[in-house]
């Protein structure tokens, strides 16, 4: 069973949406977890729910967790397959993209936009500028800071969201599985479904990717940006 998930469980009989939106985080680096954990936890109107640092463990906080606003490193999820599997999912999430330096173009805002990000703001930010991300995104379902709302000008989602064929939440967690390297069976095993069902994934995975085998839909699917190799730095 992996490992990852930072979470602290509710105390018995509390209601989580009295304190406000409940937050969570997948980002890579703990001192930033910490960090957007212990600024979440003393501000009022937020309730701190839990972090990961890794891809494989987001789908699954999600399920356990359930919360309001999820901020998604956009290291982590560069083309906004995370953001959308997971609103796919949960239409009332709120995904924010923290964004990277390398990441303040035009062309990565409207592609996280079309993926259903529902709020932008730089990762490197002040903490009252994330704060604000939270606040407004969870309330208004939008919200771009003002320092990037010129890479989004003109944008309508209508216009520019693709048909993609994105995978659904199973078939993601089975190419992650077949990325470390298990077999059918194994990946089974770790999802207590049968290995037929697992077949029948892989051969949807194979479709939706366009992919000659599983080696080579993994390759696809790292160029994509649909899994991420290693720990980027901070």
């Amino acid at each position: 069973m992996r490992t990852g998930v930072n979470a602290r469980p509710l105390t018995p009989g509390v209601d989580r949406r009295a304190s406000g939106p409940g937050v969570a985080l997948v980002d890579p680096v703990p001192l930033f977890r910490e960090g957007v954990a212990a600024v979440v936890r003393r501000t009022p109107a937020m309730h701190w729910l839990g972090a990961t640092g890794h891809l494989h463990t987001a789908l699954r906080m999600h399920e356990r967790l359930r919360p309001d606003v999820l901020l998604v490193d956009s290291l982590l999820d560069p083309q906004g397959h995370l953001a959308t599997l997971l609103t796919g999912n949960d239409p009332a999430l709120v995904v924010i993209s923290l964004v990277r330096e390398p990441h303040r173009t035009a062309k990565f805002v409207r592609s996280a936009l079309s993926a259903g990000v529902h709020g932008m703001v730089p990762r490197a930010g002040e903490i009252s500028e994330v704060l604000q991300a939270i606040s407004r995104a969870h309330a208004e379902r939008a919200y771009v800071d003002p320092t990037l709302a010129p890479l989004a000008a003109g944008f309508t989602p209508t216009a520019e969201a693709g048909t993609r064929r994105s995978l659904s939440r199973r078939e993601y967690e089975v190419l992650q599985l077949i990325a470390d390297g298990l077999e059918n069976q194994a990946v089974a095993n770790e999802l207590y479904v049968s290995v037929e069902t697992v077949r029948t994934h892989v051969k949807n995975i194979l479709r939706k990717l366009r992919a000659r085998d599983r080696t080579h839909a993994v390759s696809l699917a790292y160029q994509a940006g649909l899994l991420s190799s290693g720990v980027p730095r901070p």
